[in-house]
């Protein structure tokens, strides 16, 4: 399907409204412990991303400018501390949090993963709009399961691609997150489709920002969750926005997508609630993953030593390989991100430090001179397989003249197949505490009690206080 669709629109004029009631009448005792639970793995990754990412490169000039901008004291800059507007408070927890490309990915909606970063958007959102008003965990979970099924299916109606040229952080995020903070302020059905009328007017985010390595690209996921808590307040006021934001013939799908499937949107809707999927073990692009994994097995399997390395031969999707991941590694305006959507760099790092970690793209880690030296063995190629998604091929020739070489076909941390345990999750989010060194051990314990048993806390503000440095 290309465009707009006179049939398709007619089709699909009632399903607007059946969403905005998905998102307004599920209980939370309908929702299964399974869904739950990986939502409290959700909430927990994303905080812990957030307090690693506090003192990023950028972050600095956003919080200053909220901070001068002031406003209404509704909600917490986490780990900062000061409490500014809800809308500024959500958006500057979600660029901290997306700082490192460190927290969950990957919408999987039927049995089928989907390229997108929805919880750097809908955490953040959920927890500041839940503050805002006083609200419980039970009342936080319940807005973000909701919610970030409603963005999950969007995505996977969307037919996403990292070559699409939009980020879809910037389009289905934004609908995710007004579901949330529309739920969250108790809106009428009406109020809600006109809340998804508004930020529907909202859209945008471009796939430049990785090529470019620049502050944008997390700068997009934060204002998709200012855009969906201001749009359900401005719906609350009364503000009316477009009739049908999905269908109609300058809506959504037919304006930002190249082909969907409108079908998606509403299969077992209010039974199965769709979410990320992917717990990353490595603050990069999801993209590097696999070859990451490759890396690091034949470092620990084969005891390569970079002093060995004659040539390192990554075959990689074409659309990763023509996405920013596989450009040539250059140093700009911001080396971290340069490094973090680089294979070069993340490659070179693994078989040079024996592990990819958060403190491998300090300027001084990504400058140091046997990261450009082991850089200059790895040469990157395509995939001849266009099924092949997020894998790779990793071949190592050796100055004595061995070879060796491994393929990864998911690299890990995706609970539907490779999965993070329990544990490694858990420590995951110690060691951003331990990273940042900002939020003080004791009470980031605390917290993650807390945080663990979130269906059980009466008010969101408990939380929000312990995560402040």
């Amino acid at each position: 399907m290309q465009g707009y669709s006179a049939e398709i629109a007619e089709k699909s004029k009632g399903v607007i409204l059946e969403l905005a009631r998905n998102v307004l009448s599920v209980r939370f005792e309908a929702i299964d412990s399974a869904s739950v639970n990986r939502a409290k793995d959700r909430v927990i990754d994303v905080v812990g991303c957030l307090i690693a990412g506090a003192n990023a490169s950028g972050c600095a000039a956003v919080k200053d400018l909220l901070m001068e901008w002031g406003g209404k004291k509704e909600s917490t800059i986490l780990v900062h501390g000061g409490r500014i507007p809800a809308h500024n408070a959500a958006m500057m927890n979600s660029v901290m949090a997306r700082s490192y490309d460190f927290e969950p990915v990957g919408p999987f909606v039927d049995g089928k993963n989907t390229p997108g970063h929805v919880s750097g958007t809908t955490v953040p959102t959920a927890i500041a709009a839940a503050e805002q008003r006083g609200l419980s965990g039970k009342d936080l979970l319940t807005a973000l399961i909701l919610g970030d099924d409603l963005a999950s299916r969007m995505n996977a109606a969307s037919g996403f691609s990292l070559d699409q040229g939009w980020d879809c952080v910037g389009t289905v995020n934004k609908f995710g997150a007004t579901a949330i903070a529309g739920r969250l302020a108790g809106l009428g059905e009406r109020q809600m489709v006109n809340a998804f009328g508004i930020v529907v007017n909202q859209l945008g985010g471009t796939m430049q920002t990785f090529f470019d390595g620049v502050h944008a690209f997390k700068l997009v996921q934060g204002l998709a969750a200012w855009a969906g808590i201001c749009s359900a307040a401005l719906a609350e006021k009364g503000l009316t926005g477009d009739a049908d934001p999905l269908f109609s013939r300058y809506g959504y799908f037919p304006v930002y997508c190249k082909s969907y499937e409108p079908e998606i949107l509403t299969k077992s809707l209010g039974k199965a609630f769709y979410a990320d999927n992917t717990f990353k073990p490595y603050p990069c692009c999801r993209a590097n993953h696999a070859s990451i994994d490759g890396a690091l097995e034949l470092v620990r399997r084969k005891k390569i030593k970079p002093e060995d390395v004659e040539e390192i031969i990554l075959e990689i999707p074409a659309k990763e390989y023509d996405f920013a991941v596989g450009q040539p590694f250059r140093i700009r305006q911001v080396p971290q991100i340069d490094a973090s959507f680089n294979l070069q760099y993340c490659i070179a790092d693994a078989f040079l430090r024996g592990s990819v970690r958060v403190e491998h793209f300090s300027e001084e880690a990504i400058r140091d001179p046997a990261i450009t030296q082991m850089i200059r063995k790895i040469h990157l190629t395509k995939s001849s397989d266009p099924q092949k998604f997020l894998a790779s091929r990793i071949m190592v020739k050796t100055k004595n003249g061995s070879k060796c070489e491994t393929e990864i076909a998911v690299p890990k941390g995706d609970d539907a197949f490779t999965p993070l345990t329990a544990s490694e999750k858990r420590q995951k989010f110690m060691n951003n505490v331990a990273y940042s060194k900002t939020v003080p051990m004791q009470k980031a314990e605390k917290a993650l009690r807390l945080l663990e048993g979130l269906e059980e806390v009466d008010n969101v503000a408990k939380i929000a206080r312990l995560l402040v440095a």
